[in-house]
């Protein structure tokens, strides 16, 4: 398994993986993860077993220390020299998951992001999933203002 940052090149595999890990309400349409590949591609940690894309992280760099769903559409708000690692999605493909691979670029995005001098990363999550992102050491901090795809979320938080 190889972890490396995207390109223009991936936007094709990056969406096909998106759309199938993602309900349609959720999911990063190609136009959205086309901007954001534009505006900060060296913020998306991709997986490969060989030439596969089995999963990747995404998410911009802010100032602002709180997600908000503005960010998902308005890749122009991402600073490259923003405190807080924004996660926007987790991705592992149906077939790899429970082999580690999340946790694999989890723990890649929280290095780089350590190495990078920011405050810490803040990702939201379904409930369900607030226990898997608290060993990583993120703390939940409620119920997130988010509305993304008409869900709750919750606002996990990791502190560097």
């Amino acid at each position: 398994m190889n972890i490396r940052h995207a390109t223009m090149h991936d936007l094709d595999a990056i969406t096909a993986v998106e759309a199938e890990c993602f309900p349609a309400a959720e999911a990063a349409t190609y136009e959205s993860i086309k901007g954001r590949l534009a505006a900060f591609a060296d913020h998306f940690w991709l997986l490969e077993d060989g030439d596969t894309l089995v999963g990747f992280v995404n998410g911009m760099a802010t100032d602002l220390p709180d997600l908000c769903d503005e960010m998902y559409e308005d890749a122009h708000m991402h600073d490259p020299n923003g405190a807080w690692q924004m996660i926007f999605g987790v991705d592992t493909i149906p077939s790899y998951r429970r082999r580690g691979c999340a946790e694999q670029v989890l723990n890649r995005v929280i290095e780089d992001t350590r190495k990078a001098g920011r405050k810490g990363l803040v990702l939201t999550c379904k409930e369900h999933l607030v226990h898997y992102y608290a060993k990583f050491g993120f703390v939940s901090e409620g119920v997130s203002e988010s509305t993304h795809g008409g869900v709750r979320w919750y606002q996990m938080r990791l502190t560097l």
